[in-house]
């Protein structure tokens, strides 16, 4: 590197946010300015509570609105004002604060972070790096009604704000058209990065994986255990929360869980818990901070992960094999990234059989933690998976598209 670089990052929601993405984006903003670089998050302001900062100079919040009933989370109309409050909160990085010109666009957004995100680049003339976080597909088949309306019409939105982005109408096409207009495309994931390739979004997906936070790694302390199972996420139809509650119902198991995180499935999710009698062993936690999250992950019997084919990664069973705590793990995907250290629940076909399958898994883990033979987490995730390596590998890549 012959000079620091001044990276500019769009996400869909602010860092402060839940979610893995938003982790990354914050976690890779952190050890880019640790190895001298300059990192700007452009974000949409929040509406809601407050979680952490790495310091307000970071941000450009573009104007939004907040996405009811949980408020968390922000939409973005990535519209000319939009547009406007990007320059001109990079004119006050640059000329008010002294930072570099942009270097380098860093997408990790798929909506209005990437529509805002290429069209800043273009405006700039700088290379655009995307990370393609999010399986839009099945996202979107999994939370609306009539999907193939819906991506059909989220295909026409993006060529009307990104004119000549391609044609298509599904999920692929929509990834294909944002990734024309990137240098280099990353993800997160190898599965998720040959899927992206098998589907055309981009001739090469280099897969960097994001990471764990080395700081709190080295200052993690071995936490009283709780005996728990832990489910960490978002609480949306996706991400299998109420399908892992009746798993856990029909199981018979009596160790308690803990649920970390919230979302529009909460009140369905606590309604079913009341219902089946199960309220004095499943404790809903909230929303917690990025650090009390890993205190329970690592004081936790095992991590349970069970959304199955959305995942462009899925963090928190990686966290959790650092934290030396194993993982129930539900996407075959998932399963065999980690390479061992977990238990994989069965395929199967239908919803019940998933849940049955999920259910047996339940009373395998409770066997196997009875005799005390829990599988130990893999050590190629233990090695590699932190944030200082994951933000050295990226910048390679930043520095390859630069020297074209």
């Amino acid at each position: 590197m012959t000079r620091p670089l001044h990276v500019v990052m769009f996400a869909d929601q602010h860092p402060a946010t839940s979610g893995g993405a938003q982790v990354a984006m914050r976690l890779q903003a952190k050890y880019l300015e640790r190895a001298g670089h300059t990192a700007t998050m452009v974000v949409p302001e929040r509406h809601s509570w407050n979680q952490q900062h790495m310091g307000a100079h970071t941000y450009v919040e573009v104007p939004s609105i907040g996405v009811p009933p949980d408020w968390e989370y922000s939409a973005v109309w990535p519209g000319v004002r939009a547009d406007r409050t990007v320059d001109a909160g990079m004119t006050r990085r640059v000329m008010g604060e002294g930072v570099g010109l942009p270097d380098v666009v860093h997408v990790q957004g798929d909506y209005w972070g990437a529509v805002l995100g290429y069209r800043f680049a273009e405006r700039a003339r700088v290379p655009v790096v995307h990370t393609m976080h999010n399986r839009v597909d099945v996202g979107i088949e999994a939370t609306v009604p009539f999907p193939r309306i819906v991506l059909a019409a989220l295909n026409a939105w993006r060529r009307a704000m990104l004119p000549g982005s391609g044609a298509g109408s599904d999920g692929w096409a929509y990834l294909r058209g944002l990734a024309q207009g990137a240098s280099a495309v990353t993800a997160p994931s190898t599965h998720f990065a040959r899927r992206l390739e098998q589907h055309a979004v981009a001739p090469r997906v280099e897969s960097i994986w994001n990471g764990i936070d080395d700081d709190l790694l080295a200052d993690h302390a071995d936490p009283v255990a709780s005996g728990a199972l832990v489910w960490v996420g978002r609480m949306s139809a996706e991400k299998r929360l109420i399908p892992f509650l009746q798993a856990y119902a029909d199981s018979g198991i009596e160790r308690p869980v803990e649920i970390i995180g919230g979302g529009f499935q909460r009140d369905e999710a606590e309604r079913f818990v009341e219902s089946r009698g199960l309220a004095a062993r499943v404790r809903f936690v909230g929303r917690l901070s990025y650090t009390d999250t890993l205190a329970r992950i690592a004081a936790a019997t095992a991590l349970v992960q069970t959304s199955i084919g959305f995942e462009a990664q899925g963090m928190t069973p990686f966290e959790a094999a650092q934290l030396g705590t194993p993982a129930l793990v539900s996407d075959p995907d998932i399963a065999d990234e980690m390479g061992g250290g977990i238990w994989r629940v069965a395929a199967a076909d239908t919803e019940a059989g998933r849940v049955a399958a999920l259910a047996e898994t339940l009373r395998r883990v409770e066997r196997d933690v009875a005799s005390g033979q829990t599988p130990q987490p893999s050590e190629r995730v233990r090695r590699e998976f932190l944030q200082s390596s994951r933000t050295a590998a990226m910048i390679e890549v930043y520095e390859r598209v630069l020297a074209r």
